[in-house]
């Protein structure tokens, strides 16, 4: 993976648990992020009964499993060491990379087993001081999503991990969240505060603001992707279809060959124009 100034953006489909705790749906996602050109895929992984709280755990909900408890749902969304061992396999036949958001420090122990290239923490778990040291011991990149954060917070979250070999994230953590909050001038306000790379995670529906993060610098693009924003589950909502993220790379693309160098020249397929159009004033 190589990220940061002078390289192309890197684009994330993050598949989380839009899954649903189906392989093959996961693997359809992965195809369609391959096929599409994204650089890597991401999923996120919880150790439920360190991560959910006991108030939570005798909630009853309605899933695609029937009407059962939150522990029991969380427990049924997680992959396991065999389906991702499948998904460590299928990745590397499609040629694309995948990591995970870790919630916990047995979900970083389990997710290391497969040799991942870098390690997320998100947005929720950037106070998780212990999480924070765990990630780092691992020696591997770190990539931190900053939403739902103050700065004092991202400071001292910064301070933790320290800043070689970390990209920060700027989001907004509301699904979906509101064009007005996405206050992308942060980007660079996170990149001159910690003078590291700096990316966004967008949770917005559209691709407007995406593509526009990469305009203003961001090296990383991560988004959620679905195969259908109606399936059921919390993150399908604020996620893009197929059709959406292949716009959302070709766009990207697009811009990244579209802002040259800044040195005004006149092109050959000008040269034309000038005989034909511009006169000459004696």
């Amino acid at each position: 993976m190589r990220v940061g100034d002078g390289y192309p953006t890197f684009i994330v489909a993050e598949i989380g648990i839009n899954h649903n705790g189906d392989v093959e749906i996961a693997k359809q996602l992965i195809d369609v992020a391959s096929a599409v050109g994204c650089d890597a895929v991401k999923f996120q992984k919880r150790t439920p009964e360190l991560c959910v709280p006991e108030s939570q755990r005798n909630q009853m909900r309605e899933t695609p499993w029937g009407y059962i408890n939150y522990m029991e749902y969380r427990e049924r969304i997680e992959f396991g060491e065999s389906q991702y061992r499948e998904i460590d396999e299928y990745c590397r036949e499609r040629v694309i990379a995948w990591f995970a958001s870790c919630w916990d420090t047995e979900a970083v122990d389990f997710i290391s087993r497969f040799g991942v290239p870098c390690f997320k923490v998100s947005s929720p778990c950037l106070t998780d001081e212990n999480l924070l040291r765990h990630v780092r011991s691992k020696g591997k990149p770190i990539i931190l999503s900053t939403g739902m954060s103050t700065l004092a917070q991202i400071d001292n979250a910064v301070e933790i991990l320290g800043t070689d070999d970390l990209v920060l994230l700027h989001s907004t953590s509301s699904y979906p969240a509101h064009y007005e909050e996405l206050n992308l001038r942060m980007i660079a306000s996170l990149r001159d505060r910690y003078m590291v790379p700096v990316g966004y995670s967008g949770h917005e529906t559209g691709i407007a603001s995406s593509v526009a993060a990469a305009t203003l610098g961001a090296c990383m693009i991560e988004r959620h992707v679905t195969l259908d924003r109606s399936m059921w589950g919390s993150d399908h909502a604020a996620s893009l279809e197929p059709s959406g993220l292949t716009r959302l790379v070709r766009d990207i693309r697009l811009v990244e060959s579209s802002m040259g160098d800044g040195i005004k020249r006149v092109y050959d397929s000008e040269l034309p124009l000038i005989k034909r159009l511009r006169k000459d004033i004696g």
